[in-house]
């Protein structure tokens, strides 16, 4: 997938139910379901409510054998009310549940990291070559009869890795990485492959955005390498709610599927599942569009590795772009930004200088400092015009002849707007040229939305921008929405963007599963408490996860954790290490918020 144009990765189909997946077919949508399977009345209401929204599959808990029966008659229910919405199973810890659910629903998903494995406890293991290879027989032994099983029954199967849930045995040879995650995959693959079972589709999720697009893009060299064409299912997890669980699902499922990786996904939303599906539907149909778009000419630089991108940092600038920290620019006045969050610079037109009108301004000039910097096209460059910062604004078909002149400049930060419906792909040929003559200028990138609406803005910009800034490329954003009433909140999805691609913290960010059957708690009403309580603290990370499945693994990188530990208990972490168990939930916001301020104090 080394293009720069927009093409669907080749896989083969697989068979889920009357819905099958691949890329010969369209991009398919999920969700899953926050009821118990138990309650059969209300999990075929909910199922209901998710097709009817949009969703082409709908997954739903599955904890033992029990739930797994009542699955078949959940799905028999849905039949016979017209609904034909192939149903997944979701399992984790029971292989007994998933031969139970082969037999009576569309797909099956099973996790490497618990289907054999017991449950991970971050212990450190040691395995001599020949004891981990009596593990991996096990794991072929206990494999061989589910896979039958599902042949039999005409079965689908995920193989669903997690960041959060690599076993011990994994991680004790490749830590909690992105290379785990596709060896923990790659060795059910074998077996399934050796099996001659193709109905497989695979899922590599992590909270951590650039690890997810990491682990995918791993995922997907180690089977070309080994001659496998499995389909691919993206998600965030535990993306959040509301304008940040939107972007970060944009980002890093915008990323891949811009690169053409990708037939299934999910938006995972601290929401009512089927919110999830007409965000899911937005992101699928927005890079479709760009099926048959003007052919990009250009290529991967020289030295560029795709699957691991080293950030390229221009020309630090008078120290305010080409740094680390990716700037922040934005088409409004000063007086519109309220909050912490203010952009670094913001577009001016109005006055004369030298000729020229177009400006960007450093915030600063709005404190008595600094100067406004003059912005240039190419049509009104002017070298003689003496300016300590000099921006120029280039189309992104530009052709780099034209720009060999930047070679000896020092002082110049290019604006990139893109002129393909495949923005990102077109914006990444420029600057893929640009490290190839060795021209260092930093690059802003300038994307446009019209009269669109706010969930739209978030999903777009996501996308194109995060599939620049994950590859390593992109000195700043600069996002442009005149028809928004809030210009305000535009800047906030600036920001975001920059955030979910690990690039630059402005905001506290909550690491918060989409809940599930599993869930301890009311999820949305928690994560909102908890945010309301931590709203005066920034650049942490804090975990509310609903569960213990994958909830201390996912949120190995937060900073605190807020985790269901059963019926109105809840354990708090402290990055890995479990401080207090079992505390009455009307306890644990406050003592969440007293375990942080009294850190606080100790630094």
């Amino acid at each position: 997938m080394n293009s720069l144009n927009y093409h669907r990765r080749k896989t083969v189909t697989v068979n889920i139910g009357d819905t099958p997946l691949g890329s010969d077919l369209a991009i398919r949508v999920q969700s899953m379901t926050n009821t118990s399977t138990n309650d059969i009345e209300a999990s075929v209401e909910q199922c209901l409510r998710i097709a009817n929204a949009g969703a082409h599959y709908v997954r739903l808990t599955t904890q033992g054998v029990r739930e797994a029966k009542n699955l078949g008659i959940i799905r028999q229910q849905l039949r016979e009310r017209g609904c034909e919405v192939p149903l997944v199973a979701d399992i984790h810890f029971n292989p007994r549940a998933a031969l139970e659910a082969a037999q009576v629903t569309d797909k099956v998903r099973i996790n490497p990291g618990n289907f054999v494995d017991p449950a991970r406890q971050f212990k450190s293991l040691s395995y001599t070559d020949e004891e981990y290879q009596a593990e991996l027989q096990r794991i072929h032994d206990s494999l061989v009869p589910f896979i039958e099983l599902c042949r039999k029954h005409g079965t689908a199967v995920r193989l669903g890795v997690n960041h959060g849930s690599l076993s011990d045995r994994i991680m004790s040879r490749y830590g909690n990485t992105a290379p785990g995650m596709v060896e923990s995959v790659m060795e059910y693959l074998r077996v399934f492959v050796e099996q001659q079972f193709m109905n497989v589709v695979i899922s590599m999720k992590a909270s951590n955005v650039v690890v997810m697009v990491e682990a995918v893009r791993r995922l997907v060299a180690a089977m070309d390498a080994e001659d496998m064409h499995f389909p691919l299912h993206l998600g965030v997890t535990e993306a959040g709610f509301g304008e940040d669980g939107r972007i970060k699902s944009a980002v890093g499922i915008g990323a891949l599927l811009s690169q053409g990786i990708g037939d299934t996904i999910r938006v995972s939303l601290s929401e009512d599942p089927e919110l999830e599906v007409p965000v899911a539907n937005k992101l699928v149909e927005y890079i479709s569009s760009r099926e048959g778009h003007p052919h990009i000419e250009g290529k991967y630089s020289k030295n560029y590795n795709p699957l691991m991108p080293e950030r390229r940092i221009g020309n630090n600038v008078k120290g305010l772009v080409g740094g680390k920290s990716p700037i922040v620019i934005a088409s409004c006045r000063p007086e519109d930004v309220t909050g912490k969050r203010c952009p670094d610079f913001f577009y001016s037109s109005t006055g004369v200088q030298n000729g020229i009108n177009r400006f960007i301004v450093p915030t600063a000039v709005y404190h008595g400092e600094e100067n406004a910097y003059p912005l240039f096209s190419l049509d009104d460059w002017d070298s003689s015009i003496d300016a300590p910062v000099k921006w120029l604004e280039v189309p992104a078909s530009t052709p780099i002849e034209k720009l060999l002149f930047l070679k000896d400049c020092d002082n110049v930060a290019l604006i990139l707007t893109p002129d393909n419906i495949n923005v990102s792909g077109c914006q990444q040929a420029l600057i893929h040229a640009l490290i190839d003559e060795n021209i260092n200028c930093p690059v802003v990138l300038h994307n446009t939305y019209i009269d669109i609406d706010s969930e739209w803005l978030q999903v777009k910009a996501g996308a194109d921008f995060g599939a620049v800034l994950l590859n390593g490329l992109g000195d700043g954003v600069w996002l442009e929405a005149p028809d928004y009433e809030s210009q305000n909140e535009v800047i906030g999805y600036a920001f975001a963007i920059l955030q979910a691609a690990r690039l630059r913290t402005t905001k506290t960010e909550f690491i918060s599963c989409p809940s599930c059957g599993r869930t301890m708690f009311d999820l949305q009403t928690t994560v909102r408490r908890v945010q309301e309580a931590t709203a005066h603290l920034t650049h942490l990370k804090i975990g509310v996860m609903g569960c213990v499945v994958n909830g201390p693994g996912e949120m190995a990188d937060a900073d605190y954790g807020y985790v269901g530990a059963g019926r109105g208990k809840i354990s708090l972490y402290r990055g890995k290490e479990c401080v207090e168990k079992n505390i009455p939930e009307a306890e644990a916001v406050e003592k969440l918020l007293h375990f942080i301020e009294e850190d606080r104090k100790s630094k």
